[in-house]
């Protein structure tokens, strides 16, 4: 008897940790799924309005309890506010949502919300009709009758969940809900879920249209492998270790380094040339992404990204990705065909100025990540054919019309991975070359196409501790073909290391009148106002060879 109730607890107690087990797993797999088709991005539908907002937790360890509420009512944001990094709890921002010609008399519009402790009414004067509504995780809510749902100033239109106290909402017509982060039993240090709203219907946002100044200048300053964390995220390899007491947080100090270089050089163009997000310590994208949007928008300047290897690491894809640089205020970005290998194809045409003329064309492709075929090419992935061909027809195509530039038109392309061409070590190059090339095994030969179609520059990012401009020279007559370039890495989420290697990043400075590309690099630590590795690199449209005095100004 006693032999047959230990057998039976016994399976009782496997059935229990299966349908725990069971639970999890599909409670994992349901979040996931939605994760996916909706790319985390935040439930922002025009012409809707919200009429409440609420927190929904949950245990894994309990089969009962869910964190979906009843779906005809609730729409749910696609981000556990522990960015499943709870042991046990998960927890979902829910809301409510009509179409502001199906509110009825009796609904109420949200529009305020606050995050605390204690009621915001304490200390202000609130009409009985508009009293703060408690809901969980500190979350408050004034709603209001349906008549402020054609007020674009108060009503509440989208809500969404970013993270950590470092956060930055460069959206127009968004705002971080205040005073801080939403209230949680525990959760993943440094990342804390805010919630972000909008009022209004969505902005609009005008693609930016670059041109050359009117002294004929346009100045290109690069900036590659960011390592964007959520959260502050921790330093690798920091130079100086003693700064600031030793203390360093990987993103405050990445971004301090770029703005100041942006403030001092104030470019035309801000290249973002892959990895600005660190995809093992991003587990929301979005966040990681607005950091560097932020500096940029703050300051009005346009910008054109890329992917490298890790942006899409975490958990939102390249496609998710590019579809929100699109949306965001200043980007140039686009995903480009679909009928090509990769997200991230596209050129930039740089006008002339006073005229509609192109200048300048700048061409970016997505370099993927790593080999497809491990075994007999090992390390990363390869421009594809498809891409080539692109490449060519479209530059062909845009000849034609560059043909109406009274001046010398330049054309410059930018990647993330090197070419494999980046490691001949016989060639002229001016840089710190502190690391073996980490470029494609198998060569697609983009290197010929580029020099085919009268590209004079090409840069690159990935490898953190080169920095140097190579010059390409061509086999049949010994001349200098193409100038190949790093930029350096410039963040302190990712690899440094190498001796001493301060962080750092490229500018290119074209001058459309002489048909001239200079180009230089900032240095993260030390006298900012420094350009170091100066060098003309084409003039009078030419590529030039490699300049036997250092500039430094």
């Amino acid at each position: 008897m006693t032999r047959r109730i230990v057998r039976t607890g016994f399976q009782l107690g496997i059935l229990i940790c299966i349908a725990l087990f069971l639970v999890f797993f599909l409670d994992s797999r349901y979040r996931v799924l939605p994760q996916s088709v909706h790319s985390h991005l935040p439930l922002h539908n025009e012409g809707l309005i919200i009429t409440d907002i609420t927190v929904q937790t949950c245990s894994t360890l309990n089969p009962l309890s869910s964190c979906k509420l009843d779906q005809d009512k609730w729409h749910r944001v696609e981000k556990d506010l522990y960015l499943n990094s709870g042991w046990v709890s998960r927890a979902y921002v829910h809301i409510k949502r009509k179409r502001e010609e199906e509110l009825t008399d009796e609904d109420k519009v949200i529009v305020d919300v606050r995050i605390g402790k204690l009621d915001p009414a304490m200390g202000e004067k609130t009409q009985a009709s508009e009293k703060w509504e408690s809901r969980p995780a500190g979350v408050w809510l004034k709603r209001s009758s349906k008549r402020h749902a054609s007020d674009s100033k108060t009503s509440v239109t989208a809500v969404d969940v970013l993270f950590g106290a470092d956060v930055v909402e460069p959206r127009p017509g968004w705002e971080l809900v205040t005073p801080g982060a939403l209230r949680l039993d525990s959760g993943p240090e440094g990342r804390e879920p805010r919630l972000s709203i909008r009022r209004g219907p969505p902005a609009k946002i005008e693609k930016p249209v670059p041109r050359i100044r009117k002294d004929g200048k346009f100045k290109i300053v690069q900036v590659s492998d960011l390592h964007l964390s959520t959260g502050p995220g921790a330093c690798r390899d920091p130079e100086p270790k003693e700064h600031n007491g030793g203390k360093c947080d990987a993103d405050p100090r990445t971004l301090d380094f770029v703005g100041r270089v942006l403030d001092e050089e104030r470019p035309d163009l801000v290249v973002l040339s892959g990895d600005q997000v660190n995809g093992d310590t991003a587990p929301d994208v979005q966040t990681a992404i607005f950091k560097i949007v932020g500096l940029l928008a703050d300051r009005k300047i346009p910008y054109a990204a890329i992917f490298g290897n890790h942006d899409d690491e975490g958990a939102l894809s390249r496609v998710a990705q590019m579809s929100l640089y699109e949306t965001l205020p200043f980007s140039l970005s686009e995903a480009g065909s679909n009928q090509i290998d990769g997200v991230g194809n596209y050129f930039v045409e740089v006008l002339a100025h006073g005229n509609k003329h192109s200048a300048l064309t700048l061409y970016f492709l997505d370099t993927h990540s790593y080999s497809p075929d491990e075994a007999h090419f090992k390390g990363y992935d390869w421009i594809k054919p498809n891409q080539i061909d692109w490449f060519k027809t479209s530059a062909e195509s845009n000849k034609d019309a560059h043909k109406h530039y009274t001046h010398i038109h330049l054309d410059m392309a930018f990647l993330h991975i090197p070419l494999p061409e980046y490691g001949d070590r016989g060639a002229e190059h001016k840089g710190a070359w502190l690391e073996g090339i980490t470029a494609p095994g198998f060569n697609t030969h983009f290197k010929d196409a580029l020099v085919e179609e009268g590209v004079k520059v090409v840069s690159c990012g990935h490898d953190h501790v080169n920095d140097y401009c190579l010059l390409s020279k061509n086999q049949r007559t010994a001349e200098g073909d193409l100038w190949m370039c790093y930029a350096g890495g410039s963040g302190f989420g990712g690899y440094g290391g190498y001796g001493g290697y301060h962080r750092r990043v490229r500018v290119f400075d074209v001058d459309a009148n002489e048909a001239r590309i200079s180009t230089w690099k900032r240095l993260e630590y030390g006298d900012i106002a420094s350009r170091i590795d100066e060098q003309v690199i084409v003039d009078a449209g030419k590529v030039v060879p490699l300049q036997h005095r250092e500039h430094r100004s």
